[in-house]
């Protein structure tokens, strides 16, 4: 048997709490024990790929910026290299109602596949700090007999480093997630400039620090089931016909344990032979016997245990599986429906949407407005004039200089002082005359069209409302 703390007398009440606590109250700790096989190798695969992305993103630059910036404190966004303004919100609200669908989709459908194979807290607990705990502490068995010894010098020296080493690579991780918001460049100029210079720095990189010293030593998978907003989500975006790690009841029930020369079928009993090493290795605590969870993330390591036993006493493997209860009720096999067929058209069309305005997306974007007070001004000859305020946002690294053509109609436009060169990434502003022929002024309001170009080359383009007499 596993840890008595985590058995009930009645197993029908596992909805109404959490695995890792008991009836006083009080955490029960996990010691899960280490998993193996093809998902969890695949997992571990994915889990390596990530971590390398994650660690090298802050020294990729396109354009001369950081591949992926989230600069919240000076509302500077970057993705894939592409800053994002405040004028581009739209941009940004699109790629947050994708980004809602694609979580609803893949929730609804496939389950938390999100927390077990892609999560940064899942990705970096298993893959780094219960490895150290594997190799200080050995596996389960041996982390349970040391956590029930009395304080000596053997679980003083095993608990030191352990906790020594978790901080120094929650101090890593917890600055690389800093330079995703204060940028790799800055970061390492916080480090290499003198201490008294930096100290909101210095004292961000602390905090940064300790959070994940105390998510990944202590907190560990309460952040899943506690914390975690998707993992709540999970009660109501799931339904029979959602694909999550699934026990063959039908197939597994009644459950007892292997008797030499027992006819199992004879006796009643399914193919679970109640070994409980699916519970073992569970990092959430959980027994998926008992059905869908709240505390299951997806991440399959029931799987590859369960699949050990059964080829191990000649049961087909696939008694715990990825499928939806309704499938398993039916015997049925994993195929795509019409809803998902539907949400997938659904994200094609957002994605599609936000790769045209990313691809679309001027350089240079204009505001022109007529100055305020000011109506037309009779310039003689037959030519009258509209004064114009321009405010120009430069989104590139590179300054820019602009210059403004009338697109519709034939006149001039005059500057007002020097000529347009706007600041990279700023705000540049100038106020200008348009002025036009009375025989390109049919009404008293007449719509205009105004070119901005660079190098010869048109990068946006304005409607404004020209003023003249009336007729």
């Amino acid at each position: 048997m596993d840890n008595p703390d985590l058995q009930r007398p009645d197993e029908n009440n596992f909805r109404d709490r959490l695995a890792t606590i008991d009836d006083k109250g009080k955490r029960v700790w996990v010691f899960a024990k280490k998993p193996f096989g093809k998902l969890t190798t695949a997992r571990n695969f994915v889990g390596i790929i990530l971590m390398i992305f994650f660690f090298a993103v802050p020294f990729i630059k396109v354009n001369g910026q950081q591949f992926l910036l989230l600069d919240v404190l000076h509302r500077k966004f970057v993705l894939f290299g592409v800053q994002f303004w405040p004028q581009d919100f739209h941009l940004f609200f699109l790629a947050m109602i994708s980004m809602m669908v694609f979580v609803i989709l893949f929730t609804v459908s496939y389950g938390r596949i999100w927390c077990g194979w892609a999560c940064p807290q899942t990705i970096f607990m298993e893959l780094i700090f219960r490895r150290i705990e594997y190799w200080i502490e050995g596996d389960s068995s041996e982390q349970k007999e040391l956590n029930k010894k009395p304080w000596g010098s053997e679980k003083i020296l095993k608990r030191g480093l352990k906790h020594i080493i978790f901080y120094v690579f929650s101090f890593i991780i917890g600055n690389y997630f800093l330079m995703y918001i204060i940028s790799s460049d800055e970061l390492i100029h916080i480090i290499t400039d003198k201490p008294e210079n930096h100290i909101a720095g210095l004292s961000g990189m602390l905090v940064f620090s300790f959070i994940f010293y105390f998510i990944f030593s202590w907190f560990r998978e309460q952040v899943c089931t506690i914390v975690c907003p998707y993992g709540r989500l999970q009660g109501v975006l799931l339904d029979r016909n959602s694909i999550v790690i699934s026990y063959d009841y039908k197939r597994g029930e009644e459950r007892g344990p292997m008797r030499k020369d027992e006819q199992r079928n004879a006796a009643g009993k399914g193919d679970c032979i109640d070994c409980r090493q699916c519970v073992q290795v569970c990092p959430t605590g959980i027994d998926i016997r008992n059905g869908t969870q709240l505390e299951c993330i997806n991440c399959a390591c029931c799987i590859d245990a369960c699949d050990t036993i059964m080829n191990r006493v000649g049961f087909k493997p696939g008694l715990i599986r990825y499928a939806s209860e309704k499938m398993i009720a039916e015997g049925s096999k994993v195929r795509f429906n019409a809803r998902i067929i539907a949400y997938s058209s659904v994200l094609v069309i957002l994605l599609g949407a936000i790769s045209y305005f990313l691809l679309s997306r001027t350089a240079i974007e204009a505001t022109v407005m007529r100055t305020p007070g000011m109506l037309f001004q009779d310039m003689g000859n037959g030519k009258f004039s509209n004064l114009y305020d321009i405010k120009l946002v430069n989104k590139t690294i590179e300054d820019i200089p602009v210059e403004l053509r009338l697109l519709s109609g034939k006149g001039e436009i005059q500057i007002i002082g020097k000529p347009i060169t706007v600041a990279k990434q700023s705000i540049g502003e100038s106020t200008f005359f348009v002025i036009l022929d009375k025989s390109q002024i049919p009404a008293s309001k007449t719509e205009i069209k105004l070119g901005v170009f660079s190098g010869g080359k048109q990068i946006d383009k304005v409607q404004v409302t020209f003023f003249g007499p009336n007729k």
